[in-house]
Order: structure tokens, then C-alpha cells, then sequence
């Protein structure tokens, strides 16, 4: 069965999602916060919370929008994710997040689902979140293309001068620790689940734990540690991730509050994450 082209515009209910201090905490060691970062850890010091926590409660309603979809979850891979953020996320609260389906694009052989999500707190806009998924041999419908994203681009004539550049290494456990903040799939734990779907490596580590990694980095380098200054980050996943690697971001100020990213793993050559922009007050 393939996509239901119909369900666009359709939107859920709001759903409702409450965490404490000890969920931030797990999130934030999840995406490899380390004693250095005890403000986000620890609960005699507040805590702080990640930005990019923001995605966890979107996973109920996004969750409801696969399904009425009709989107074959096995062929489903993470394309693109966007964060936007109106406000700092308190230590603890309750969270109405409201999903919504956006479009679906043709994309030939693939199909583009691209799903959006507002979250309140205490009735004022807290985040959004945009989802973009491919699914694989889904396209050829006859819909619309995609609309193409105005997004900042690497400054060629400065990529040997980024305005920051990190190393962070993920640990061998890392996708077993992240799958317990509510992403399930047995492609990030189990080996022989990691060979049948083409992985013979083993488990790869969730696009939206390496998210959390990149966040990190541009809360500490561009953000000068404050997570209210943090207002928009977006990705577009390109190249798998493995537990144990070790990430390597460049930033670069692009001016107007805006920063180009490239995060690529070190020995590898290529963008694990492109078209990768943070906008920064």
C-alpha cells in the first residue's frame, strides 16, 4: 500500500508529555554531556536542559502521523530535521505538542514526508520541530517535487578558518544509552537487525543522537553556553554514524546571527550531516 496523499494538512490532537529533571539528565548524557557539563546533569545545579531535548516529546504525535500516513516503517529513513526554539526549556513541566502532516513530495524512486509539530508551555509557544523523511521506493506517484530550502551555505573561500571547530567521540554504548530516551528501533541495538538492513558494521547510532552531539557543540562555541540564545538548528542526515566514532564539527559565523555547519567523522571524508545551519541571537 503506498502513501496516503490525502492526510496532508491532517492534525492531531494535542498530546501531552511530562518530564522532570531525570529525563533532561538522561537526554543530556544520552548526547554525551560530560562532568564538565554538570548544569545539565546534575540537580543541585538547576538543571539546565539541552535545546535539542525538544525533540523527545514530539515523538508521540509524529508517531501518529507515520501511521495515518500508511508509511511502511521499514523502509523509512530519517532525511532532515529542523528545531525552533521560542523559549528555555524549564528543569521540569508538562508539554502539549500538536502535529501536523505538511506535504508529500515525489522524489522518483524515493517519497518525501514532511511532518511539523508546535509545542506550548502553559499555553505559550515553547518549539516547533520539522521532520523530514524519506521512504524508499515510495516516489513515482506523480506529485509535487519538494520545495527547495534557502539555507547557509560553507564560506568555500574559508574552510581552512572555521570560527570553531570541535572533536567529540561518541562511546561503543552510545546508541544503547540514547535508545532509552524513547527511539526504540532495533537497527540501533541489534547486530544481526543492523546486517539484514545493509549495516554489516553493526548498529549505527541515531541521526538525532548525533543532533544532540552537534547541539552541544554549538551551545558551548557559539552560543558562549547559554541555551536561550540558541534559536533555530537544522540538519539534513546524509552519512551513518557509528557508536565509538569520533564527530568533528566546523562552524562557521555566516553572518546575521547565522552559522554554516559541516560534522563529518574523523578518518572519514565525508558530511555525515550537510545543509546543516544553527541561527544564533
Amino acid at each position: 500500500m503506498g502513501l496516503d496523499i490525502s492526510t496532508v494538512g491532517f492534525e492531531t490532537e494535542p498530546v501531552s508529555f511530562t518530564y522532570d529533571w531525570k529525563m533532561a539528565a538522561l537526554y543530556a548524557l544520552a548526547v554525551g554531556a560530560t562532568p564538565e557539563e554538570l548544569d545539565y546533569v546534575y540537580e543541585g545545579r538547576g538543571p539546565r536542559v539541552l535545546p535539542t531535548f525538544a525533540v523527545i516529546p514530539s515523538y508521540g504525535p509524529v508517531s501518529q502521523l507515520f501511521v495515518k500516513t500508511s508509511c511502511d516503517m521499514t523502509r523509512l529513513v530519517h532525511g532532515g530535521q529542523t528545531l525552533r526554539l521560542h523559549r528555555p526549556l524549564p528543569p521540569e513541566g508538562t508539554l502539549l505538542t500538536t502535529g501536523r502532516i505538511e506535504g508529500i513530495y515525489d522524489m522518483k524512486i524515493l517519497a518525501k514526508v514532511v511532518l511539523s509539530t508546535r509545542t506550548t508551555l502553559n499555553g505559550e509557544p515553547c518549539f516547533d520541530t520539522e521532520w523530514e523523511l524519506l521512504v524508499r521506493d515510495a516516489g513515482g506517484f506523480g506529485g509535487a517535487r519538494p520545495p527547495k530550502a534557502e539555507v547557509p551555505k560553507l564560506p568555500k573561500d574559508q574552510l581552512d578558518s572555521p570560527t570553531f571547530a570541535v572533536e567529540q567521540a561518541t562511546r561503543p554504548e552510545q546508541a544503547l544509552l540514547y535508545r532509552l530516551t524513547g527511539d526504540l528501533n532495533p537497527l540501533h541495538a541489534d547486530p544481526a537487525f543492523a546486517r539484514a538492513a545493509g549495516f554489516d558494521q553493526g548498529p549505527i547510532l541515531h541521526g538525532l543522537c548525533t543532533y544532540g552531539f552537534v547541539g552541544r557543540a554549538l551551545l558551548k562555541h557559539a552560543c558562549g553556553g547559554d541555551p536561550a540564545r540558541l534559536k533555530a538548528f537544522s540538519v539534513q542526515f546524509r552519512k551513518p554514524v557509528w557508536p565509538g566514532d569520533v564527530l568533528s564539527t566546523k562552524g562557521y559565523d555566516v553572518g546575521n546571527g547565522r552559522y554554516a555547519l559541516d560534522t563529518t567523522v574523523v578518518g572519514r571524508p565525508d558530511a555525515v550531516l550537510t545543509s546543516a545551519w544553527a541561527e544564533v541571537a
